[in-house]
């Protein structure tokens, strides 16, 4: 009997997922794995409101995993060493994960490849993140896009995939290997419960992800062109933290997407290209988080400004829509995206405080935060992005507040002092 190990990373969903589905059409018996390395030395350790989400996701993953006769293996540590260790354990001849598209994950990719081939065994990886290999996106002459509208044009004209693989119907798994406890792992926050009321707004995991797929499609995104910039209406699709984690696949979005009607389909799926985008600047710019594309703003005079910063992350800014945008984060992980952009500019433009420090902490509070999109966005933001909006943009907050929150809706839900 062959055995195939599964390592779940950020694909944690049993719908279209191209590592368990290989697994199971060349194997018997599957190990399903996930290994946290809680590197404090990693940028891109999770922040807390990432690690709540993972907990819950987690709980789903596992459930689903169970119901269908196979146990979620949990680890803790350094996966190029428990990688191979569980796969010897388990007698396995082939490893099969996401492709990993963050800098440290690539290069823990690339560990786990040396430390399996020395132990002959085979270690495959697929497209799971997003929905094109950053390197089959090329320029005419073979270069990199550094522009989001051709490089948007050149991938649908390459045309996404139809295929989608369904859930397995039960799992053949291996039997004897022992798991830790998610419970053990302390990812959720405890004094003070910060993430007390988040339930009230997410339900992670996959049910949850496709879930909200359905509402958005049953909805809002026929109306999603005009909707996605008013804060107080429910008219983006809150799929983000979803597609992060990879409780639904982009690939099963996009086609479940294109086969709807109304006029936000088509800006719908150029969002999603956003999000494609940003991982490709990131495969290509492996700092995108902490250096500026554009060199020259390595030496623009930023502000040091700690009780600025800290105003900014609390919500007392004095202004209206900037401070209801990240009082919205703290109470539910989440910010709109239209108020993701005057909070940021407020931050770079109007107080001067270098964008790293807005990156960090969005990294921190967000649900959905993802390194390629959350660098990708303040590099834009600031400027000093690729197709960043020039540095004389300023996102006026009065101007903001009055064009997409006229009525005040959204600042007094989130600033009621104001009511």
């Amino acid at each position: 009997m062959s055995t195939a190990l599964v390592w779940f990373k950020n694909d944690l969903r049993l719908v279209d997922n191209p590592s368990l589905d290989a697994a199971l059409q060349s194997a018997s018996r599957i190990l399903p794995v996930y290994v946290l390395d809680d590197d404090v030395s990693d940028p891109a350790k999770l922040g807390g409101a990432s690690r709540w989400w993972l907990h819950h996701s987690l709980t789903s993953l596992a459930a689903s995993l169970a119901e269908r006769g196979a146990p979620l293996i949990l680890r803790k540590g350094d996966s190029s060493r428990i990688i191979p260790a569980l796969a010897a354990e388990a007698g396995a001849t082939s490893v099969h994960a996401a492709r990993a598209h963050e800098p440290s994950a690539r290069a823990m990719d690339k560990a786990v490849a040396a430390s399996l081939k020395a132990a002959n065994i085979g270690f495959h990886r697929h497209l799971s993140a997003g929905l094109f290999p950053p390197e089959r996106i090329k320029t005419k002459t073979g270069g990199v896009y550094g522009v989001y509208t051709p490089f948007s044009r050149a991938c649908f004209e390459a045309g996404v995939a139809e295929h989608e693989s369904p859930a397995p119907d039960n799992i053949p798994a291996v039997t004897g290997v022992s798991s830790e406890r998610l419970s053990d792992w302390q990812l959720l926050p405890t004094k003070p419960n910060w993430a007390k009321d988040f339930q009230k707004s997410w339900q992670p995991g996959e049910a949850g992800a496709h879930r909200q797929l359905a509402l958005f499609l049953k909805n809002a995104v026929a109306g999603y062109a005009d909707a996605r910039n008013i804060p107080s209406q429910t008219g983006t699709s809150r799929l983000s933290p979803h597609l992060h984690f990879g409780e639904i696949s982009p690939r099963h979005v996009w086609n479940q997407a294109a086969k709807a009607k109304g006029a936000g389909v088509q800006t719908f799926l150029k969002e999603l290209l956003w999000r494609e985008f940003s991982m490709y600047l990131l495969w290509h710019h492996p700092d995108l988080a902490s250096t500026p594309i554009r060199p020259e703003f390595a030496k623009f005079p930023w502000a040091d400004d700690p009780s600025a910063l800290r105003a900014w992350q609390r919500g007392q800014t004095g202004i209206p829509i900037v401070d209801a945008g990240m009082r919205e984060l703290w109470q539910t992980g989440w910010m709109h995206n239209r108020v993701r952009m005057i909070t940021a500019s407020f931050l770079v433009k109007h107080l001067l405080i270098p964008w790293q420090e807005g990156e960090a902490w969005f990294w921190d509070t967000l649900v959905d935060a993802d390194h390629a999109a959350n660098a990708a966005s303040w590099q834009w933001v600031a400027g000093c992005g690729a197709d960043a909006a020039p540095y004389f943009r300023i996102f006026n907050p009065v101007l903001q507040g009055l064009k997409f929150d006229p009525t005040g809706a959204y600042v007094r839900r989130y600033v009621p002092e104001l009511a």
